[in-house]
């Protein structure tokens, strides 16, 4: 496993709080880093899950390690609750957005800094990147840069995008949004591709609806006491996840008037663990630069 480096491990770990004879979902297997951790921290079972063939096939190493301790099955976190097949679990842990596997692997076109197809297909199914980039209308995407990507110059790159068509590879397309930057894409922080590139993955892949069909299927699957942690790493994730939980959470039952009714009648589903999102330490940072802009939020499930 190596290569991938789980986000705030001691934090998500220490909100899980795993225990002997209980059973958790880590809905995003990826490199198994969560699942590894929560199997070592107490003797209990864990349900992995990923919707990338890859990662499957990566973890049966670890399936051999652990034996009937840990189950990995190939599908989508948002089902979780149909996959436990009417089991309770005790704690769901879910670390959004790119694994490091799919981000380091050339091939499979999630990298604007690395020649390769633009797929950016995190189940190898369905429509890449590509078909989507060469076929949406000017509205389209416009709308998915600018809302997906939060890029203020969306109407340039979508109109740079369409000028260039067809376009196959990531570096064909992170050259096109470069030069549709400009020269104020060359003074900013981050790569001019970086906004891009994020839009059409979560587009391609329906992270946000993925995320909260997730959490619902979470709240369903989920045992009173069960512990639900997540991590995010932009905006768009957090505010999905804060969301959840302030329309779900004992918060509910002392909001203002200002509240709908129905909201503020509704029993509570969670109680917050974290009131405000933890955040990496600047050691964890400086070892892994991709947990810069991680962001990590729980809750424990309330009896219905």
């Amino acid at each position: 496993m190596s290569g991938h480096l789980p986000v705030m491990l001691n934090e998500v770990l220490a909100l899980l709080a795993p225990k002997d004879g209980e059973h958790y979902v880590d809905g995003t297997f990826g490199g198994g880093g969560y699942a590894r951790a929560i199997l070592e921290a107490a003797d209990c079972r864990v349900l992995g899950i990923d919707r990338d063939p890859d990662a499957i096939a990566r973890g049966q190493n670890l399936v051999a390690q652990f034996g009937g301790r840990l189950t990995l099955v190939r599908g989508e976190f948002s089902q979780l609750d149909v996959l436990l097949a009417g089991a309770r679990t005790n704690g769901v842990v879910l670390d959004l957005g790119v694994s490091s596997f799919q981000f380091d692997e050339p091939a499979r076109g999630f990298s604007f800094r690395a020649e390769g197809p633009l797929d950016m297909r995190m189940s190898r199914e369905g429509q890449s990147a590509a078909d989507f980039a060469n076929s949406a209308g000017e509205k389209e995407l416009i709308e998915v840069i600018a809302r997906l990507g939060e890029e203020r110059n969306a109407r340039r790159i979508a109109r740079a995008i369409i000028a260039a068509r067809p376009l196959t590879t990531t570096l064909e397309l992170a050259e096109v949004v470069s030069a549709a930057q400009g020269a104020k894409g060359a003074r900013l922080a981050i790569h001019p591709a970086t906004r891009t590139f994020q839009a059409l993955r979560i587009h391609v892949n329906d992270e946000l609806g993925e995320l909260a069909r997730g959490l619902d299927s979470a709240e369903r699957a989920l045992a009173p006491g069960g512990r639900l942690v997540v991590v995010a790493f932009h905006s768009l994730e957090d505010r999905i996840v804060k969301q959840f939980l302030a329309d779900h959470s004992a918060n509910v039952a002392r909001a203002s008037r200002h509240v709908p009714e129905e909201r503020r009648a509704r029993a509570p589903r969670f109680r917050l663990l974290t009131h405000r999102p933890l955040v990496p330490e600047k050691l964890e940072i400086q070892s892994n630069p991709r947990a810069r802009s991680a962001r990590l939020r729980a809750a424990v499930r309330l009896a219905a």
